[in-house]
């Protein structure tokens, strides 16, 4: 509205104010502020249903979480981009921790002014979203993001305002740099001599187009392997997008023929133990199988669906105590720290996962050797699904 009173005689409008409201003002809101101001927009807001119609018809195909496709007056106290909010969302849907949404964004305030209030542009916005969402899951402050906290101590330039000096404190001890006042073009590292060297060792065509691919997806920390650039050069790209599942039409299954009848077991009031034993490519593993009885609660249903991290008292440790993701969705497997053979104590870091475009630790929830690795780096791994197992 100052713009055009100022003299503006033309203005960015939307169709309808998507990604939180982070987007331009629509055309039909300004068409009503405009109202006795004297000024009037060069379009007919009353033919706004048939360009929608088309917004539609665009989106059919995605499942867009309505916390991005809906405003919310809480952007005008963060400097998130639209572009940020909609794959952070699926991000936190995905990985089952939607529920802290709106504890991030009430951080999002703090870390900014924290650290400056430096653009919010690509990359400022992830690195202030994964400082609030570490704040948020670990406290505030515990654990500093790479991006944020060399930002903070000024390896990309200076920001507008000065940082605050416990944090920049706090930053310079967890990540082991000092505060940058020079060139950051100095500072920065040579990814374009890194990325020529993991094209030759993977047999890929050294042209500066596959130089800048793999370059421009360096994350310092990250496993070369899991690079965006190689991915989508060997033909292994990681894309997410929200689509739809599309369900497939079944035909109505055949009656099978009548059975006899089969003998109903006897019921039990108590768990009833049990041992299995699987063989694959010559390998047993003997399990041990606890059954419920049938009769029980929602709650004690609920309880006995998650996965166990720690050994029953007086399990068998030779059959190995599972290790898990410690988020509740879907999470990416970044990195490895042990192998088969491995002794490991409780509490020690065996692998991360990658949540929210950071590193998570996973420890051992006891101490032991490692009997099975189970998942592989790259791989996606869900809640309830092992990355390794650890037994005596």
């Amino acid at each position: 509205m100052a713009g055009i009173q100022g003299g503006a005689d033309g203005i960015d409008l939307s169709v309808r104010p998507m990604a939180s409201g982070t987007v331009q003002p629509d055309v039909r809101s300004m068409a009503h502020a405009l109202k006795g101001t004297g000024y009037v927009l060069d379009i007919d807001a009353d033919k706004m249903n048939e360009i929608e119609n088309l917004l539609n018809e665009g989106l059919k195909d995605y499942d867009f979480n309505p916390v991005t496709t809906t405003a919310d007056a809480r952007v005008v106290g963060f400097p998130m981009p639209g572009g940020a909010i909609g794959p952070n969302v699926h991000m936190m849907a995905e990985a089952g921790i939607l529920n802290k949404y709106n504890d991030v964004l009430a951080e999002f305030p703090v870390v900014v002014k924290a650290g400056g209030a430096w653009t919010s542009v690509t990359p400022g916005s992830q690195q202030y979203w994964l400082q609030a969402f570490n704040n948020v899951l670990l406290g505030r402050w515990k654990k500093i993001e790479a991006g944020f906290g060399r930002a903070v101590l000024g390896y990309f330039g200076r920001p507008p305002l000065k940082p605050d000096p416990e944090v920049v404190k706090i930053a310079s001890e967890q990540l082991g740099l000092d505060v940058f006042a020079g060139d950051p073009l100095e500072a920065a590292p040579d990814t374009l001599a890194e990325a020529e060297k993991a094209l030759t060792e993977r047999n890929l065509p050294v042209t500066e187009e596959n130089k800048f691919l793999v370059a421009s997806a360096i994350v310092p920390g990250k496993d070369m392997e899991l690079n965006g650039g190689l991915r989508l050069l060997q033909g292994k790209a990681k894309i997410v997008l929200p689509l739809k599942r599309k369900e497939e039409k079944q035909e109505p299954a055949a009656a099978p023929p009548s059975a006899p009848p089969v003998p109903t077991p006897p019921l039990f009031s108590g768990p009833v133990s049990t041992t299995c034993t699987v063989e694959a490519n010559g390998t047993k593993r003997t399990f041990l199988i606890t059954l419920e009885p049938p009769a029980q609660t929602a709650a004690g249903a609920q309880q006995s669906a998650q996965p166990a991290a720690v050994a029953p008292p007086g399990s068998n440790r030779s059959q190995g105590i599972p290790v898990y993701s410690p988020f509740k969705g879907k999470v990416e497997l970044v990195e490895l720290k042990v192998k088969i053979g491995d002794s490991v104590q409780e509490g020690q870091v065996v692998a991360a996962v990658e949540a929210m475009k950071a590193k998570h630790d996973v420890r051992a929830p006891a101490g032991g050797k490692v009997l099975t690795i189970d998942a592989h780096v790259g791989a996606d791994v869900a809640a309830g699904q092992p990355i390794l197992s650890i037994g005596s």
